[in-house]
C-alpha cells in the first residue's frame, strides 16, 4: 500500500510530467497541498523534500517551491548517446501484436537500437503510467498504439509534453485525432467495405455486423459496412449492428448473436461481419451450439488475417492486416524522424507523411452463397 507522502509525491510528479507545472513555475503551497490531500505538514514536506533532492523541484528562500527545468538534463543526453525506442501497444503477447512488435524490433535492432515494450492492456491508467516512465527515462522516440482511441483520452497532456521535450512519437493502427500525429494505419473503412461487399456479392442481404466501438478501427470498419449496404441499395436492419467495448468483447457479442440465431430461420442473418478474427473464432462457438454449419447455414468473415484465421477447422475468409510489415515500417519511420528532427516535432510533420496500408481480401471457406440464393 502506497504511503501518504508517496501519494503526494507522485501527484506532484505527475503534474510535472503532464505539463501542468512548467519549468520555473511555482507549485502549490504547503497549506494548499495539505488541504488537497488531507495530510499533515510533515507529510507534505517529506514529499516535496524528496522531489527537491531528486531534481524535480527547487526552493527559493522566501518565494516558495518551483518546478525545475529538466530540459537541461535532456540536452546533455545527445541523440548519438541514446539508442532506445519505447513501444507502447495495447497488448504484447496476444493476437496480431507479437507480429507487429517483431517487425519493429527486427528493424530497430539492425540499426543498433534497443526496444522497451510496454503493454497498456487497453487501459488509460496503464498508458499514463508508461508515459511517465518514458518521460523520465529519456528515450529517443516512441511508437504508440493508442489506448481506446475512439474515446476521449485523459493523457493528451503527456503527449504534448513529449512534444515540448522534443521526443518524437508516431502512432500505429489508430491515432488520437486531436493530436494529428504521424501514423501508420490500415484503411479500416475500406476494409469494412470489402468485408461486407464480398458477402453481398455472394447474395447475402441479411448481414449482421459486430464492431468494437472504443478503438478507432471499429467505427471506421462499421462505416465501411454501412457504405457497402448503401452502395448496393440494400436496406439495413438497425438490429443487425452490434457494438461492444473492450471489457465485454466476448460476452456481449455472444449474447447478441445467440438472440439473432434464435429467431425463425426466415428472419435470422445469413452472414456475419466481424471486427476481427479473434471475435469470429469466439462466435463460431455460438454457431456450433445452434447446430449450424459454416458456411452452409451462415457465412462469417473476419479481419486481420491473423494466425487464428487458419487454426480452426473453419478456415476464415478475412481482410489482411500488414502486421510485421507495419511494425517494420514504424521502426523505419521513427528512426528517420529521430535522425532528422533533432528535437523539432513541427519539422517532423512537415517532412514525413502518414502511411495508410491498403486492405486485401483473403477468401477461404467460411463464406459462401446463402441457401436461398
Amino acid at each position: 500500500m502506497q504511503t501518504k507522502y508517496g501519494i503526494v509525491k507522485q501527484a506532484i510528479k505527475s503534474k510535472i510530467l503532464d505539463g501542468t507545472f512548467q519549468p520555473h513555475q511555482k507549485i502549490s503551497s504547503e497549506s494548499e497541498l495539505m488541504k488537497q490531500f488531507n495530510v499533515s505538514r510533515h507529510t507534505v514536506r517529506l514529499a516535496v523534500g524528496e522531489l527537491v533532492n531528486q531534481g524535480w523541484l527547487y526552493r527559493e528562500q522566501g518565494a516558495g517551491t518551483f518546478c525545475a527545468d529538466r530540459s537541461k538534463e535532456n540536452i546533455n543526453k545527445s541523440i548519438k548517446d541514446q539508442k532506445n525506442i519505447a513501444m507502447i501497444t495495447t497488448y504484447i503477447s496476444d493476437y496480431i501484436f507479437p507480429s507487429i512488435i517483431r517487425g519493429a524490433e527486427s528493424y530497430l535492432s539492425k540499426h543498433g537500437y534497443h526496444v522497451s515494450l510496454f503493454s497498456t492492456n487497453n487501459d488509460h491508467e496503464n498508458e499514463r503510467h508508461f508515459l511517465e516512465r518514458i518521460l523520465t527515462q529519456h528515450f529517443d522516440g516512441v511508437i504508440v498504439e493508442p489506448t481506446r482511441s475512439a474515446v476521449s483520452n485523459p493523457n493528451i497532456n503527456y503527449y504534448l509534453n513529449l512534444e515540448r521535450q522534443g521526443i518524437p512519437y508516431i502512432m500505429i493502427n489508430a491515432y488520437y485525432d486531436e493530436l494529428e500525429p504521424l501514423s501508420l494505419t490500415v484503411d479500416d473503412e475500406k476494409g469494412g467495405f470489402i468485408q461486407t461487399e464480398h458477402l453481398i456479392e455472394l447474395g447475402h442481404d441479411n448481414i449482421v455486423g459486430f464492431f468494437k466501438n472504443d478503438d478507432g478501427q471499429g467505427p471506421k470498419r462499421m462505416k465501411g459496412y454501412l457504405k457497402a449496404h448503401r452502395r448496393n441499395s440494400i436496406a439495413l436492419n438497425p438490429n443487425n449492428i452490434i457494438t461492444y467495448k473492450t471489457e465485454d468483447k466476448y460476452h456481449h457479442p455472444k449474447r447478441e448473436l445467440t438472440k439473432l440465431l434464435d429467431l425463425p430461420e426466415k428472419d435470422r442473418p445469413t452472414a456475419i461481419v466481424c471486427y476481427n478474427d479473434e471475435l469470429a473464432i469466439a462466435l463460431l462457438d455460438v454457431i456450433r451450439e445452434r447446430n449450424l454449419q459454416v458456411p452452409e447455414d451462415i457465412s462469417i468473415i473476419g479481419f486481420d488475417d491473423s494466425f487464428l484465421a487458419q487454426v480452426s477447422e473453419v478456415k476464415l475468409t478475412t481482410v489482411k492486416h500488414p502486421q510485421s510489415k507495419l511494425g517494420e515500417a514504424a521502426g523505419e519511420m521513427i528512426l528517420n524522424i529521430v535522425k532528422s528532427s533533432s528535437g523539432h516535432p513541427q519539422k517532423t510533420k512537415e517532412t514525413f507523411e502518414p502511411v495508410i496500408f491498403e486492405p486485401e481480401l483473403v477468401i477461404r471457406n467460411s463464406t459462401a452463397k446463402p441457401k436461398n440464393a
